[in-house]
């Protein structure tokens, strides 16, 4: 079953005739189609694309046998070209993406179709929580082009090489693997500022006896992949040692925790116990991890207000941390799928304290 019949099927089971999408990963999500501009409507048995002359040509061979294409230009606005259809197709309900939407667009939108948009994004996003073979297909190799970034990295690093630097080493190691685009901009963060856990790259420069964490990733396929490792630089103390090993202990216990139908709290609070056990409970303040997909952060996730269950084929990071101010940071993350009988880790890079 493709995307496209996945949300036929969820519309036949809800009180909804047809939803407007707009946001570009959901357009893609439902078409296989990349493009910065345009609409999809479905209804329970049938679908249309509209985009503009930039797209159109790329637009028909996609939609061959899939779905209509329409040319959406000056004398066709979009507003137009969606209220005609769902006339035609006698669409008396309608949902929108209140989540992607500002208020001013949500508005704007349900003026030009003639109809209110009834919020119903969670429809889409439920059916993107649970991957496909397909995506997940997308997800490995993006995974894998990250973890030679790391592979590649480990030869680069070394005292005076700025955070600046290592992040630009990582984007270029994964744009020559591959990688069309980066996830995120990469988080490079060394020394002290190791503690801050989304801190941005500087001229800071790379000392013996610092932590450097990277948190990278990349898009392949649309898909994403996430990663940080921490690597001590030329030698580490007994304290980063511990540090270090209550991080990797507290990331294997939520990973042995995750499986399909469990809540993400309880995977969360399996890696928390470990942290806060060993008494750095108030130095771990994000969640155990996030679900990614077409984007970074998706949901559900695996975190303290984590109250779904995970759905089978969710995929998502696995990424505790202890951060002391002042002195440095620890994160490990992988990413893992959600199985029926356990998980998969899609991370392939060592997780052992390396000291480069």
């Amino acid at each position: 079953m493709t995307n496209l019949e996945r949300l036929q099927a969820a519309l036949r089971a809800s009180n909804l005739d047809a939803m407007l999408l707009i946001d570009p990963k959901n357009r893609f999500y439902i078409t296989g189609f990349h493009s910065s501009a345009g609409a999809v409507v479905v209804t329970r048995e049938d679908a249309w694309l509209f985009t503009d002359s930039r797209y159109i040509e790329a637009a028909e061979q996609a939609g061959a046998g899939k779905f209509h294409v329409g040319l959406n230009d000056r004398d066709h606005p979009l507003g137009d070209l969606v209220r005609g259809v769902i006339r035609a197709a006698g669409v008396r309900t309608l949902g929108g993406e209140e989540q992607s939407l500002s208020y001013a667009d949500y508005l704007a939108y349900s003026r030009a179709v003639g109809m209110d948009l009834v919020p119903a994004q969670q429809l889409v996003m439920d059916l993107r929580a649970s991957k496909t073979e397909e995506e997940l297909a997308l997800m490995r190799q993006a995974q894998a082009i990250t973890d030679r970034a790391f592979d590649h990295i480990l030869t680069f690093l070394r005292p005076g090489v700025t955070e600046q630097e290592v992040a630009a080493e990582l984007v270029y190691s994964m744009m020559k693997g591959g990688a069309p685009r980066m996830s995120f901009d990469p988080i490079v963060v060394a020394g002290k500022r190791s503690s801050m856990p989304h801190g941005e790259p500087g001229d800071n420069p790379l000392r013996d006896g610092d932590f450097v964490t990277m948190d990278f990733g990349c898009e392949y396929g649309g898909y994403c992949s996430d990663m940080t490792r921490t690597v001590a630089i030329g030698h580490a103390t007994e304290e980063m040692r511990k540090v270090y090993d209550t991080v990797l202990q507290a990331q294997l216990a939520g990973i042995a925790a995750a499986k399909a139908g469990v809540t993400g709290q309880s995977v969360d609070k399996a890696g928390r116990d470990v942290i806060t056990a060993a008494g750095y409970g108030d130095c771990f303040g994000h969640g155990f991890g996030h679900s990614l997909g077409l984007d970074i952060h998706e949901a559900p996730n695996a975190s303290p207000a984590g109250l779904r269950p995970m759905p089978e084929n969710c995929v998502c990071s696995a990424e505790p941390g202890i951060y002391l101010p002042g002195k440095f940071g620890v994160r490990i993350e992988d990413v893992i799928v959600f199985r029926k009988d356990g998980c998969e880790i899609l991370t392939k890079s060592p997780k052992e304290l390396i000291v480069v």
